[in-house]
Protein backbone atom coordinates (compact mmCIF):
# COMPACT_ATOMS: atom_id res chain seq x y z
CA UNK A 1 0.00 0.00 0.00
CA UNK A 2 1.48 3.49 -0.74
CA UNK A 3 1.85 5.76 1.70
CA UNK A 4 -0.41 8.70 -0.33
CA UNK A 5 -3.35 6.45 -0.24
CA UNK A 6 -3.68 7.09 3.43
CA UNK A 7 -4.10 10.65 3.27
CA UNK A 8 -7.82 10.47 4.04
CA UNK A 9 -9.91 10.30 7.47
CA UNK A 10 -9.87 6.88 8.34
CA UNK A 11 -8.99 3.84 5.88
CA UNK A 12 -9.01 -0.13 6.81
CA UNK A 13 -6.26 -2.14 5.26
CA UNK A 14 -6.32 -5.83 5.99
CA UNK A 15 -2.42 -6.85 4.86
CA UNK A 16 -1.26 -10.35 3.08
CA UNK A 17 -1.97 -13.45 4.60
CA UNK A 18 -2.80 -16.92 4.43
CA UNK A 19 -6.12 -19.47 5.77
CA UNK A 20 -7.17 -18.29 9.23
CA UNK A 21 -9.05 -20.25 11.66
CA UNK A 22 -11.36 -17.00 11.90
CA UNK A 23 -11.67 -14.47 9.68
CA UNK A 24 -12.93 -12.33 12.39
CA UNK A 25 -9.84 -9.54 12.03
CA UNK A 26 -8.38 -8.44 15.43
CA UNK A 27 -8.31 -4.66 14.58
CA UNK A 28 -5.64 -2.16 15.46
CA UNK A 29 -6.73 1.24 15.48
CA UNK A 30 -4.02 3.66 14.34
CA UNK A 31 -4.79 7.41 14.94
CA UNK A 32 -2.00 9.13 13.72
CA UNK A 33 -0.61 12.68 11.92
CA UNK A 34 -1.21 12.65 8.33
CA UNK A 35 -1.66 16.30 8.41
CA UNK A 36 -0.48 18.95 10.42
CA UNK A 37 3.18 19.20 12.46
CA UNK A 38 3.59 14.97 12.61
CA UNK A 39 3.11 14.80 8.64
CA UNK A 40 6.89 14.72 7.95
CA UNK A 41 7.02 11.73 10.38
CA UNK A 42 3.75 10.00 10.42
CA UNK A 43 4.47 7.90 7.13
CA UNK A 44 7.05 5.93 8.71
CA UNK A 45 5.29 5.29 11.07
CA UNK A 46 2.46 3.29 9.32
CA UNK A 47 4.96 1.61 7.17
CA UNK A 48 6.17 0.21 10.79
CA UNK A 49 2.62 -0.86 11.50
CA UNK A 50 2.04 -2.34 8.05
CA UNK A 51 5.41 -4.29 7.97
CA UNK A 52 4.34 -6.22 11.07
CA UNK A 53 0.57 -6.61 10.87
CA UNK A 54 2.11 -8.31 7.30
CA UNK A 55 4.57 -10.22 9.29
CA UNK A 56 2.53 -11.38 11.65
CA UNK A 57 -0.59 -12.27 9.21
CA UNK A 58 2.29 -14.58 7.11
CA UNK A 59 3.05 -16.38 10.04
CA UNK A 60 -0.54 -17.48 10.75
CA UNK A 61 -1.82 -14.19 12.56
CA UNK A 62 -3.00 -14.45 16.52
CA UNK A 63 -4.71 -16.98 17.63
CA UNK A 64 -5.85 -18.26 14.29
CA UNK A 65 -6.95 -14.74 13.54
CA UNK A 66 -6.02 -12.32 11.04
CA UNK A 67 -4.36 -8.53 11.87
CA UNK A 68 -5.99 -5.51 10.71
CA UNK A 69 -5.19 -1.98 10.69
CA UNK A 70 -7.45 0.77 10.44
CA UNK A 71 -5.70 4.00 10.08
CA UNK A 72 -7.02 7.70 11.01
CA UNK A 73 -5.74 11.06 10.69
CA UNK A 74 -5.71 12.78 13.94
CA UNK A 75 -4.63 16.36 12.32
CA UNK A 76 -1.57 16.17 14.64
CA UNK A 77 -4.04 17.94 17.40
CA UNK A 78 -7.05 17.85 19.72
CA UNK A 79 -9.63 18.42 17.70
CA UNK A 80 -8.81 15.74 14.67
CA UNK A 81 -7.76 13.16 17.43
CA UNK A 82 -11.37 13.85 19.36
CA UNK A 83 -12.77 12.83 16.01
CA UNK A 84 -10.46 10.09 14.83
CA UNK A 85 -10.49 8.19 18.57
CA UNK A 86 -14.33 8.49 18.31
CA UNK A 87 -14.38 6.83 15.02
CA UNK A 88 -11.82 4.44 15.55
CA UNK A 89 -13.10 3.10 19.20
CA UNK A 90 -16.88 3.57 18.60
CA UNK A 91 -17.91 3.41 15.12
CA UNK A 92 -14.92 1.26 13.88
CA UNK A 93 -14.86 -0.88 17.21
CA UNK A 94 -11.30 -1.43 17.52
CA UNK A 95 -9.81 -4.14 19.50
CA UNK A 96 -6.91 -1.83 20.50
CA UNK A 97 -5.44 2.01 19.52
CA UNK A 98 -1.43 1.33 18.97
CA UNK A 99 -0.40 4.75 17.98
CA UNK A 100 2.57 7.66 17.83
CA UNK A 101 1.08 11.12 18.15
CA UNK A 102 1.46 14.84 19.82
CA UNK A 103 0.82 14.65 23.38
CA UNK A 104 -2.09 17.43 22.49
CA UNK A 105 -3.44 14.67 20.47
CA UNK A 106 -2.92 11.99 23.28
CA UNK A 107 -4.37 13.99 25.62
CA UNK A 108 -7.44 14.92 23.86
CA UNK A 109 -8.07 10.96 22.84
CA UNK A 110 -7.38 9.46 26.62
CA UNK A 111 -11.11 10.12 27.80
CA UNK A 112 -12.85 8.39 24.58
CA UNK A 113 -10.38 5.59 25.75
CA UNK A 114 -11.53 5.48 29.01
CA UNK A 115 -14.88 5.53 28.09
CA UNK A 116 -14.26 3.07 25.32
CA UNK A 117 -12.55 0.81 28.02
CA UNK A 118 -9.60 -0.09 24.95
CA UNK A 119 -5.89 -1.03 25.47
CA UNK A 120 -3.59 2.15 24.18
CA UNK A 121 0.05 1.61 23.29
CA UNK A 122 1.73 4.46 23.19
CA UNK A 123 4.79 4.58 20.77
CA UNK A 124 5.80 8.18 20.89
CA UNK A 125 8.75 9.79 23.04
CA UNK A 126 7.07 12.33 25.31
CA UNK A 127 7.07 14.87 28.28
CA UNK A 128 6.16 11.70 30.70
CA UNK A 129 3.77 11.12 33.39
CA UNK A 130 0.56 10.34 31.48
CA UNK A 131 -0.94 7.78 33.50
CA UNK A 132 -3.87 5.97 32.63
CA UNK A 133 -5.41 2.58 33.12
CA UNK A 134 -5.69 1.62 29.83
CA UNK A 135 -2.46 3.49 28.27
CA UNK A 136 1.04 1.62 28.26
CA UNK A 137 4.10 3.75 26.76
CA UNK A 138 7.50 1.93 24.83
CA UNK A 139 8.94 5.10 24.19
CA UNK A 140 11.26 7.07 26.50
CA UNK A 141 10.38 9.81 28.61
CA UNK A 142 12.92 12.91 30.03
CA UNK A 143 14.57 11.05 32.67
CA UNK A 144 15.77 8.38 30.11
CA UNK A 145 16.68 11.02 27.20
CA UNK A 146 17.83 14.24 29.04
CA UNK A 147 20.66 13.65 31.24
CA UNK A 148 23.19 12.52 27.87
CA UNK A 149 22.61 15.80 26.10
CA UNK A 150 23.09 18.05 29.04
CA UNK A 151 25.89 15.68 30.26
CA UNK A 152 27.93 15.91 27.01
CA UNK A 153 27.49 19.82 26.41
CA UNK A 154 27.87 20.41 30.16
CA UNK A 155 31.42 18.31 29.33
CA UNK A 156 32.26 20.22 25.99
CA UNK A 157 32.01 23.43 28.30
CA UNK A 158 28.36 25.07 28.19
CA UNK A 159 27.27 26.37 31.05
CA UNK A 160 24.64 29.64 29.63
CA UNK A 161 21.63 27.52 28.12
CA UNK A 162 18.61 28.92 26.01
CA UNK A 163 15.52 26.98 25.58
CA UNK A 164 13.03 27.07 22.93
CA UNK A 165 10.07 24.84 22.44
CA UNK A 166 6.75 24.90 20.86
CA UNK A 167 3.92 26.03 23.06
CA UNK A 168 1.92 22.41 24.51
CA UNK A 169 2.34 20.02 26.90
CA UNK A 170 5.87 18.10 24.91
CA UNK A 171 7.34 21.28 24.08
CA UNK A 172 7.23 22.51 27.71
CA UNK A 173 7.30 19.59 29.70
CA UNK A 174 10.22 18.52 28.37
CA UNK A 175 12.04 21.70 28.54
CA UNK A 176 10.98 22.33 32.45
CA UNK A 177 13.01 18.44 32.60
CA UNK A 178 15.55 20.26 30.97
CA UNK A 179 15.65 23.31 32.62
CA UNK A 180 16.04 21.49 35.82
CA UNK A 181 18.65 18.81 35.03
CA UNK A 182 20.49 22.14 33.52
CA UNK A 183 19.95 23.79 37.22
CA UNK A 184 21.24 20.45 38.64
CA UNK A 185 24.66 20.39 37.35
CA UNK A 186 25.32 23.78 37.79
CA UNK A 187 24.22 25.67 34.72
CA UNK A 188 22.17 28.52 33.69
CA UNK A 189 19.11 28.95 31.55
CA UNK A 190 19.25 32.54 29.80
CA UNK A 191 16.71 32.65 27.79
CA UNK A 192 13.26 30.16 27.23
CA UNK A 193 11.13 30.89 24.46
CA UNK A 194 7.84 29.08 22.96
CA UNK A 195 5.78 29.41 19.40
CA UNK A 196 2.58 27.58 19.00
CA UNK A 197 2.16 24.14 17.66
CA UNK A 198 1.73 25.37 14.64
CA UNK A 199 3.87 28.38 13.96
CA UNK A 200 6.77 28.79 11.05
CA UNK A 201 8.02 32.36 11.99
CA UNK A 202 10.87 31.89 14.95
CA UNK A 203 12.62 35.34 13.73
CA UNK A 204 11.55 37.25 16.88
CA UNK A 205 12.84 33.90 19.27
CA UNK A 206 16.21 33.90 17.24
CA UNK A 207 17.16 37.20 17.46
CA UNK A 208 16.45 36.80 21.57
CA UNK A 209 18.87 33.50 21.11
CA UNK A 210 21.45 35.58 19.71
CA UNK A 211 21.69 38.43 21.54
CA UNK A 212 21.23 35.99 24.99
CA UNK A 213 24.84 34.75 25.56
CA UNK A 214 23.70 31.42 25.61
CA UNK A 215 26.70 28.89 25.09
CA UNK A 216 24.42 26.26 23.96
CA UNK A 217 21.05 25.32 22.43
CA UNK A 218 18.29 23.07 23.62
CA UNK A 219 14.92 23.11 21.45
CA UNK A 220 11.90 20.77 22.21
CA UNK A 221 9.25 21.26 19.33
CA UNK A 222 6.72 19.54 17.78
CA UNK A 223 7.92 16.45 16.22
CA UNK A 224 8.50 17.08 12.46
CA UNK A 225 7.54 20.51 10.59
CA UNK A 226 8.31 22.53 13.56
CA UNK A 227 11.91 21.62 13.92
CA UNK A 228 12.23 21.83 9.96
CA UNK A 229 11.17 25.69 10.05
CA UNK A 230 13.28 26.27 13.36
CA UNK A 231 16.62 24.95 12.31
CA UNK A 232 16.46 25.99 8.67
CA UNK A 233 16.02 29.66 9.98
CA UNK A 234 18.40 29.13 12.53
CA UNK A 235 21.18 28.61 9.77
CA UNK A 236 19.96 31.04 7.81
CA UNK A 237 20.55 33.53 10.63
CA UNK A 238 24.38 32.31 11.09
CA UNK A 239 23.53 30.89 14.37
CA UNK A 240 26.25 27.97 15.17
CA UNK A 241 26.08 27.44 18.89
CA UNK A 242 26.35 23.76 19.96
CA UNK A 243 23.14 22.32 19.19
CA UNK A 244 20.22 19.66 20.86
CA UNK A 245 17.42 18.71 19.57
CA UNK A 246 14.86 16.80 21.62
CA UNK A 247 12.53 16.08 19.17
CA UNK A 248 14.27 15.00 15.92
CA UNK A 249 14.11 11.60 14.69
CA UNK A 250 16.74 10.22 11.64
CA UNK A 251 13.93 10.85 9.90
CA UNK A 252 13.30 14.11 9.78
CA UNK A 253 17.32 14.65 9.88
CA UNK A 254 17.75 13.77 6.87
CA UNK A 255 14.79 15.25 5.35
CA UNK A 256 16.44 18.64 7.05
CA UNK A 257 19.53 18.05 4.66
CA UNK A 258 22.52 19.83 5.10
CA UNK A 259 20.77 22.19 8.07
CA UNK A 260 20.92 19.29 10.52
CA UNK A 261 24.64 18.85 10.34
CA UNK A 262 25.96 18.89 13.82
CA UNK A 263 22.46 18.39 15.69
CA UNK A 264 22.94 16.27 18.95
CA UNK A 265 19.92 13.81 19.47
CA UNK A 266 19.19 11.27 22.17
CA UNK A 267 17.36 8.59 20.76
CA UNK A 268 16.25 4.50 21.82
CA UNK A 269 16.48 3.96 17.72
CA UNK A 270 19.04 4.55 15.26
CA UNK A 271 19.03 2.65 11.85
CA UNK A 272 23.13 2.17 12.84
CA UNK A 273 22.20 -0.21 15.85
CA UNK A 274 24.30 -3.43 15.15
CA UNK A 275 22.06 -6.50 15.86
CA UNK A 276 20.50 -9.52 14.00
CA UNK A 277 17.23 -8.19 14.29
CA UNK A 278 17.81 -4.66 13.45
CA UNK A 279 19.52 -5.97 10.35
CA UNK A 280 16.45 -8.54 9.88
CA UNK A 281 13.76 -5.40 10.70
CA UNK A 282 15.87 -2.90 7.96
CA UNK A 283 16.12 -5.79 5.35
CA UNK A 284 12.21 -6.35 5.52
CA UNK A 285 11.14 -2.49 4.99
CA UNK A 286 13.50 -2.24 2.35
CA UNK A 287 11.86 -5.47 0.53
CA UNK A 288 8.75 -4.21 1.20
CA UNK A 289 8.45 -0.30 0.21
CA UNK A 290 12.25 -0.29 -2.08
CA UNK A 291 12.68 3.80 -2.89
CA UNK A 292 8.52 4.59 -1.42
CA UNK A 293 10.94 3.47 2.08
CA UNK A 294 10.64 6.63 4.77
CA UNK A 295 13.78 6.06 7.25
CA UNK A 296 13.10 3.95 10.37
CA UNK A 297 13.20 6.40 13.23
CA UNK A 298 12.52 6.42 17.26
CA UNK A 299 9.13 7.60 16.07
CA UNK A 300 8.50 4.77 13.83
CA UNK A 301 10.22 1.68 14.95
CA UNK A 302 8.46 1.61 18.45
CA UNK A 303 4.98 1.35 16.14
CA UNK A 304 6.30 -1.75 14.61
CA UNK A 305 7.14 -3.32 18.13
CA UNK A 306 4.00 -2.37 19.63
CA UNK A 307 1.97 -4.20 17.58
CA UNK A 308 4.64 -7.25 18.41
CA UNK A 309 3.79 -6.70 22.06
CA UNK A 310 0.54 -6.35 21.49
CA UNK A 311 0.28 -9.71 19.73
CA UNK A 312 2.07 -11.33 22.94
CA UNK A 313 -0.02 -9.75 25.15
CA UNK A 314 -2.99 -11.59 23.32
CA UNK A 315 -1.12 -14.85 23.42
CA UNK A 316 -0.50 -14.73 26.95
CA UNK A 317 -4.30 -13.72 28.06
CA UNK A 318 -5.80 -16.45 25.49
CA UNK A 319 -8.20 -13.96 24.49
CA UNK A 320 -8.53 -10.19 22.91
CA UNK A 321 -10.61 -9.27 26.11
CA UNK A 322 -9.54 -5.56 27.12
CA UNK A 323 -9.29 -6.24 30.88
CA UNK A 324 -7.12 -9.83 29.80
CA UNK A 325 -5.06 -8.06 27.49
CA UNK A 326 -4.17 -5.01 30.03
CA UNK A 327 -3.47 -7.36 32.58
CA UNK A 328 -0.83 -9.31 30.33
CA UNK A 329 1.01 -6.07 28.49
CA UNK A 330 3.48 -5.41 31.38
CA UNK A 331 4.26 -9.10 31.57
CA UNK A 332 5.27 -9.64 27.63
CA UNK A 333 8.52 -8.71 25.82
CA UNK A 334 9.28 -8.82 22.75
CA UNK A 335 12.91 -8.64 21.18
CA UNK A 336 13.29 -6.39 17.81
CA UNK A 337 15.20 -3.75 16.50
CA UNK A 338 15.63 -2.17 19.57
CA UNK A 339 16.41 -4.78 22.03
CA UNK A 340 13.94 -6.95 24.25
CA UNK A 341 11.41 -4.11 25.32
CA UNK A 342 8.76 -4.86 28.32
CA UNK A 343 6.53 -2.01 29.51
CA UNK A 344 7.02 -3.37 33.18
CA UNK A 345 7.99 0.02 34.77
CA UNK A 346 5.10 1.19 35.73
CA UNK A 347 3.29 0.79 32.43
CA UNK A 348 6.58 2.38 30.78
CA UNK A 349 9.85 0.67 29.54
CA UNK A 350 13.76 0.88 30.65
CA UNK A 351 15.22 1.70 27.52
CA UNK A 352 19.08 1.56 26.24
CA UNK A 353 19.77 5.14 24.89
CA UNK A 354 21.95 6.30 22.29
CA UNK A 355 23.74 9.72 22.12
CA UNK A 356 24.05 10.59 18.41
CA UNK A 357 24.95 13.59 15.95
CA UNK A 358 23.22 14.21 12.57
CA UNK A 359 26.31 13.92 9.99
CA UNK A 360 25.92 15.89 6.94
CA UNK A 361 24.64 13.36 5.00
CA UNK A 362 21.44 13.32 7.47
CA UNK A 363 22.73 10.00 9.14
CA UNK A 364 23.73 9.77 12.78
CA UNK A 365 27.22 8.97 14.58
CA UNK A 366 26.33 7.42 17.93
CA UNK A 367 28.89 9.00 20.46
CA UNK A 368 27.03 7.57 23.44
CA UNK A 369 25.49 4.54 24.17
CA UNK A 370 23.76 3.88 27.90
CA UNK A 371 22.53 0.38 28.64
CA UNK A 372 18.65 -0.05 29.98
CA UNK A 373 17.76 3.07 31.27
CA UNK A 374 15.04 3.11 33.89
CA UNK A 375 12.23 5.60 33.03
CA UNK A 376 11.74 6.62 36.58
CA UNK A 377 8.72 7.30 38.46
CA UNK A 378 6.06 8.06 35.59
CA UNK A 379 2.64 6.07 37.14
CA UNK A 380 3.37 5.37 40.60
CA UNK A 381 -0.15 4.45 41.49
CA UNK A 382 -1.14 2.81 38.68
Amino acid sequence: MKIPSLLATVTSVMLAGGAFASDDPIRIGVPVGLSGANSVVAPSVVQSAELAVEQINAAGGVLGRPMELVIADDASGAAGAQKAFDSLVFQKEVDVLISMETSAARNAGLPIVSRGQVPYIYTSFYEGRSCNPYLFVNAWVPEQQVPPIVDYLNAEGAKKYFLIGSDYSFGRGMLEFARSYVESTGGEIVGEEYLPMDGSDWTAIISKLKASGAEALITSTAGGAPNVTLTKQMRGAGVDLPYANLAVDEGTAKNMGADAAGILISASYVTGIDSAENKAFLDAMKAKFGDDLRTPNDLSVPQYEAVYLYKAAIEKAGCTDARAVLDALDEVSFTGPRGTIQMSKQHHAPLTMYLGQVQDDGSVKVVGTFKDVDPGEQCPKL
